[in-house]
């Protein structure tokens, strides 16, 4: 389904984004305490430079939203070494941030629209899931 669909410009599709990057990943490593604040002020003056310097558009954000037990499940289940013994706690912290982003919309970016979709479906019912959301996905100038 996914390879007949005409596209009508370029897509380019990310894991992660500055965005993710700035409001989850750095947020929970200063929040933890394990970046300091002079880093942490680096870095925004860092994003802030970059966000008001350079041409980021995004068009779409497509949000795979899961609870972090299912998170921890799946990496359990997937037994690979780089996330062996990742703290529920962890994954509960940029859950929560990542909700901060993109549900209760606590920060200026992204202007872009959010799909949310939920991630804690079983494999095959996601897949349909995707399917469905293709046309929305791929060709996403709403």
């Amino acid at each position: 389904m996914l390879s007949i669909l005409a596209l009508t410009a370029p897509v380019k599709m990310m894991e992660r984004s500055l965005f993710s990057a700035r409001y989850c990943f750095v947020e929970n490593l200063h929040k933890s305490g394990k970046l300091a604040d002079f880093d942490f002020q680096v870095l925004n003056e860092w994003y802030d430079w970059i966000m008001d310097n350079q041409k980021v558009n995004v068009d779409l954000i497509v949000y795979l939203r899961s609870t972090p037990e299912t998170c921890l499940n799946r990496m359990i289940k997937r037994s690979r070494t780089e996330e062996a013994g990742v703290p529920l706690e962890y994954l509960e912290s940029l859950h929560e941030l990542h909700e901060d982003w993109l549900i209760r919309k606590k920060f200026a970016y992204p202007t872009a629209p959010v799909l949310i979709m939920d991630a804690d479906k079983e494999l095959e019912e996601f897949k349909q899931d995707i399917e469905e959301q293709a046309p929305q996905i791929l060709n996403c100038r709403l």
